[in-house]
């Protein structure tokens, strides 16, 4: 009841509440009522009656002692200091006193509490001799108790309450990291569905661009490789917009559910495919795979060497068609994985314009190949090809 309201840290002291006025018009009547009590009882005393002009001073100091208690949450030490000296005339500032050391325990730190209770004891004996009682010890050892519960109730207090504000502060802590993993994990997210986006959708859509390009140059085409050409086109949108309805299916995925993929995700056993429907887009690819029981690969690692051989034939149709690829997979189980694209830098300038591209596909393999404990390379080679290398540990 002596002290701000539990929200603020002990030492700082903030805008006066609502609670703080309640608590300290109670002290102010509390100190008033059991000082006027004590003056009541002491001025009554057959054995040593006051004189009016005591009983006079006594109230006046001790009514200063209640009023100052209103400032003692701003200036306990000096308040507490203040009660203690007008105490040595007033009986009716004993309460006032009590109350001014105990915030002065709750607000600051043990030793100036310490010091000011020690003056409780020579002001005891100033107001003994001043009332004209010989026997000082009646009024000393009361002091004394009674100062000594005033601290440990203030000190009680103080640690209460810094034990609310550490539990507070790392509550607080414990939800801005929560909201912090929130954000990281979102961000993840986004990233992972962005480069599946990239890996899935970009490839498709330079395989049309690459049919598409065939058929405009190739203006004398039979009748039958026209149509051949159309349904590739077709077949290769149609996959594109699969693809694209999946992704999207993860975007629209409600948090706690896992979004159902209808598409099988790529396997070792689907490169030999990719590198054939690049050919058939009119791309000219060498390919080489020597893989030891690859039925048995896990599929992480099938899908992330799928996704390196994609995004290289990807690159490769982008900004160096025509060029002559090499494709070379190999590998065992307890000996990795290696995949190898390369190709000759493009000669000559092309009539049609390049396909547009985010720059990330590389830095996409890159984070790709890092998450799974591997190593990649890319980049031009002493003999010019530029070359996409993967090891992976299998």
């Amino acid at each position: 009841m002596l002290a701000p309201s539990d929200s603020a840290p002990p030492d700082i002291v903030g805008p006066r509440t609502g609670r703080d006025w309640s608590v300290d018009a109670a002290a102010f009547v509390i100190a008033a009522a059991l000082g006027a009590i004590i003056l009541g009882v002491t001025k009554d005393d057959p054995a040593n009656l006051m004189t009016s002009g005591q009983v006079t001073v006594d109230a006046v100091l001790g009514a200063l002692c209640c009023t100052s208690l209103w400032w003692r949450r701003r200036w306990p030490f000096g308040v507490a200091l203040l009660c203690v000296l007008l105490g040595s005339f007033s009986t009716s500032g004993t309460v006032a006193g009590l109350f001014a050391l105990s915030s002065l325990a709750i607000h600051r730190h043990v030793r100036p509490a310490l010091l000011v209770a020690a003056l409780f004891v020579p002001s005891a004996m100033v107001c003994s001799i001043w009332l004209g009682r010989t026997n000082t010890w009646s009024v000393m050892l009361p002091t004394v108790a009674l100062a000594a519960a005033a601290i440990a109730w203030g000190m009680f207090i103080r640690a209460r309450r810094q034990l609310l504000s550490t539990l507070r502060d790392r509550a607080e802590r414990a939800e801005a990291d929560q909201l912090a993993r929130a954000e990281r994990a979102r961000l993840a997210e986004r990233t992972r569905i962005a480069r599946e986006m990239h890996d899935v959708l970009a490839h498709r859509i330079s395989l049309v661009a690459l049919h598409a390009g065939a058929l405009e140059v190739a203006l004398d085409l039979p009748p039958e490789q026209v149509r051949e050409s159309a349904a590739l086109l077709r077949s290769t949108a149609h996959q594109a917009l699969e693809e694209l309805r999946d992704v999207i299916g993860v975007l629209r995925e409600e948090p706690g559910q896992d979004w159902a993929s209808t598409l099988p995700q790529p396997t070792l056993a689907d490169i030999p495919r990719l590198v054939e429907e690049t050919r058939r887009a009119g791309a000219k690819v060498d390919f080489e795979m020597q893989v030891e029981d690859a039925a048995a690969a896990p599929g992480p690692l099938g899908r992330d060497a799928y996704r390196i051989v994609q995004e290289a034939l990807t690159n490769i149709g982008k900004h160096a068609r025509g060029t002559h690829a090499q494709v070379r997979v190999v590998g065992a189980p307890n000996r990795g994985l290696h995949v190898s694209v390369r190709n000759p830098p493009a000669v000559g300038a092309h009539t049609r314009p390049a396909l547009p591209g985010s720059g990330t596909g590389l830095l996409g393999l890159q984070e790709r190949v890092t998450l799974a404990n591997g190593v990649l390379v890319h980049g031009p080679d002493a003999s010019g090809d530029f070359v996409v290398e993967a090891d992976l540990p299998w």
